[in-house]
């Protein structure tokens, strides 16, 4: 069995994935030897379809073109992370969301979903799609979980305060179908996900119609009164997105690479996602050295990725 792990972003981080999947294949001896790279996920921005995180930015059509190519060229999905909860029927026909639909609808490339409106959408008009169920429903409750597995999904992502509870992840029918977050930065249990969600959607709702009307300007979300009601500070105030890989240790949901392999792997999971879509570059390294690495070659694999990186002039050194 593979333990297929999925990436985070493909824009923003386009050059660090790329560079780590050609280093995969170049020097495997470096790493695990069960490790496969199922998906590269994320958006580009600023696509009012996107969820979890907030994304500012503007990809350009030759760019998103390139970056299709270059991940399905090595046989590598990118899964789009179109999880907005707040969409209505208006949104469904946003050009720039559909347009990037169009330019990746070759059968091999997904989206993760969230809104019950852009699930039908997508599987009316995009019928070449695989579906994902996105963690961002917050489905905790094992009955639910078994329900939302028996849908046409490709996989369901597996609400990861359900991570640690293998009561309840024996029980599950189809572990192959499963992802499992296993490096999550947000508290356990917290009670302010789905609401932060929700902040997220309102934001990049009202990104996308900020560039629409005042692209020159600076965007403060703050300040947008049509969603004030999305902007209680406690969401501004999190710390928990910065969290490094060294602190999220510490939480109960989080899964180290000897758990994938020691507990969740013989159990028949083999889905893994890794998150990082914002978080800072360094630490996301970290993150796929730890999970991706055997031990013992951690040191002189991150070496090698930096030294790949500087040559891109993804990462500055000052002499």
């Amino acid at each position: 069995m593979k333990a297929r792990f999925h990436l985070p972003d493909f824009s923003k981080h386009f050059l660090l994935n790329y560079t780590f999947i050609q280093m995969l294949e170049v020097l495997p001896q470096y790493f695990y030897d069960d490790v496969e790279i199922a998906s590269v996920y994320g958006v580009f921005p600023p696509a009012i379809w996107n969820g979890g995180r907030f994304q500012s930015g503007k990809c350009e059509k030759d760019f998103i073109k390139q970056v299709i190519k270059a991940f399905n060229d090595k046989g590598i999905p990118l899964r789009f992370t179109f999880t907005n909860p707040l969409l209505e029927k208006k949104h469904l026909h946003d050009d720039f969301c559909n347009m990037i639909m169009h330019l990746a609808d070759n059968g091999m490339n997904e989206v993760i979903v969230a809104s019950p409106i852009l699930e039908d959408y997508i599987r009316t008009t995009y019928p070449n799609y695989k579906i994902t169920s996105s963690t961002c429903k917050r489905i905790t409750d094992p009955e639910k979980l078994t329900e939302e597995l028996e849908k046409n999904y490709n996989i369901v992502v597996v609400d990861y305060d359900l991570n640690n509870k293998f009561d309840v992840l024996e029980k599950i029918p189809d572990k192959e179908k499963c992802e499992l977050l296993v490096n999550a930065c947000c508290n356990p249990n917290c009670k302010i996900r789905s609401s932060h969600y929700r902040n997220i959607g309102a934001e990049q709702l009202a990104y996308a119609e900020h560039l629409k009307k005042t692209p020159a300007l600076d965007f403060d979300f703050t300040k947008v009164k049509k969603y004030a009601e999305y902007c209680d500070p406690v969401f501004y105030e999190c710390s928990c997105m910065g969290r490094t890989l060294f602190e999220i240790k510490d939480l109960s949901t989080h899964i180290s690479p000897e758990a994938i392999r020691e507990k969740y792997m013989p159990m028949g999971f083999n889905q893994f996602k890794i998150e990082g879509r914002t978080i800072e570059l360094l630490n996301l390294i970290e993150h796929y050295m730890y999970y991706m690495a055997k031990p013992e070659c951690r040191d002189e694999a991150r070496y090698l990725l930096y030294c790949q990186l500087i040559k891109k002039n993804l990462i500055k050194v000052a002499y």
